[in-house]
């Protein structure tokens, strides 16, 4: 036989082969589905253990990203795009180790300004602590912050009533304030009510012109407490005698140029003052990536236990598939007898397995969908979702057939075609 002849012949086997296998594949989903038609209610309640599961592990993992985007959120509106600098201390210098202070001042924020082309909006900050008087006698421990203009948007902060003080206030020494919204309730019954009336510091008449609130409430622990009142930098600078600032903020055009932007700030402002000096630079970045992480990560835990549901819905397929071999071994006989080879039994049993896990898999994803989906049409909320979770649920409802379905498939192939003809 020549190699044309042999290659010829080879060809031919593969071909009757792959029929083999599109007709043993076919003759298996014709059976599998007799198979159910005979016990429809059997196999619904089987499927719904994943219909369940599954449903369960997309809607965990819609609840896991809409919770990591509140968060993300939550924080994007305190300011991702803000850097702090602040003064952390000074050393020695010199022999005799002599301490210094080496603060910040408005200049250091003015040469950022002009060094940092991504800077957008920046504002030095003036702390005081000062008794606070208003008419009738009536005198209040309050903080007092001293910010530019700018400094509402670098905080984001929200206007409940009247006006923000601007440039024209700042350049010529307006003394105007605006004050927290629960300072306001508390000294004049409400935001409005607050609007024109005057308080002293250090019998100096100031006039509020606006309250405010924080875009997210950091109970206490940003600068800005429940209590505080803001006035310019450029009057607030008079009351402390100094140039010198406590703290200074900027805000970045981009949210990706933050970690770059941060160093350039520190190179500069170290740059400025004493080798020994020690400024700290902060910002959101590293507070987003790991609010994104515990998210994800909390995700992940609530997936594993969805996934238990699943696992029982692979029991009970196991179970069912179990009693469905005990029902059918006479026909398991019957099939050997006529030729049936121990691969295709245990294919046969596998692939019902397989059939009843994933319908109820697909079955799930429907459902798991109808949910995010219909608040989005019912409530226009870009509720997030992801074809992972459905990429995820309907993989493990596969494994989990193949898995469970195993045993029953096993047993039905190992029976012994003489004894499973006698079967009663």
């Amino acid at each position: 036989m020549n190699t044309n002849d042999q290659d010829r012949q080879s060809a031919f086997q593969q071909t009757l082969l792959s029929a083999r296998r599109t007709m043993l594949l076919s003759e298996i989903l014709k059976l599998a589905v007799d198979s159910f038609r005979a016990s429809k209610l059997r196999f619904a309640l089987t499927a719904l253990g994943m219909v369940i599961g599954t449903a369960s592990v997309i809607l965990v993992v819609t609840i896991g990203m809409t919770g990591k985007r509140f968060i993300l959120d939550e924080i994007q509106k305190i300011g991702t795009n803000m850097i702090e600098v602040e003064y952390s201390g000074g050393g020695a210098t010199g022999s005799e180790q002599v301490l210094y202070h080496d603060y910040l001042t408005r200049e250091d924020e003015e040469a950022v300004v002009s060094e940092v082309p991504t800077v957008r909006y920046s504002s030095p900050m003036l702390e005081m602590h000062d008794r606070i008087s208003f008419g009738g006698g009536v005198v209040k421990d309050t903080l007092v912050l001293g910010v530019s203009p700018q400094y509402r948007d670098v905080r984001n902060l929200i206007l409940i009533a009247g006006r923000f003080f601007d440039q024209q206030d700042e350049s010529a020494h307006i003394k105007c304030a605006v004050v927290t919204v629960p300072f306001a309730k508390e000294m004049f019954g409400s935001s409005q009510a607050a609007i024109g009336r005057e308080f002293t510091i250090q019998g100096i008449p100031f006039t509020i012109i606006g309250t405010f609130k924080e875009s997210v409430e950091t109970f206490g622990q940003s600068e800005i407490a429940d209590e505080t009142i803001l006035i310019p930098y450029s009057v607030a600078r008079y009351f402390t005698g100094t140039d010198t600032v406590k703290q200074i903020f900027f805000s970045i055009r981009n949210m990706e140029d933050v970690p770059d932007a941060s160093r350039e700030i520190h190179r500069v402002i170290a740059a400025r003052h004493k080798a020994n000096s020690v400024y700290k630079v902060f910002n959101m970045t590293e507070l987003l990536t790991t609010a994104a992480s515990i998210a994800n990560i909390l995700t992940v835990v609530l997936v594993l236990v969805a996934a238990v549901t699943l696992a029982v819905g692979g029991v009970g397929i196991m179970n069912i598939m179990l009693a469905n071999v005990r029902s059918r071994i006479r026909e398991i006989g019957v099939r050997k007898a006529l030729g049936a080879t121990y691969r295709e039994i245990k294919l046969q049993f596998l692939a019902e397995a397989v059939i009843i896990s994933l319908t109820g898999g697909v079955a799930g994803t429907i459902l798991g969908l109808l949910l995010p989906f219909s608040i989005r049409f019912f409530t226009n909320y870009p509720l997030p979702f992801s074809w992972w979770s459905v990429v995820i649920a309907l993989s493990a409802a596969t494994l989990v057939g193949i898995i469970f379905g195993t045993v029953p498939a096993t047993r039905a192939a190992q029976l012994n075609p003489v004894e499973s003809l006698k079967y009663e």
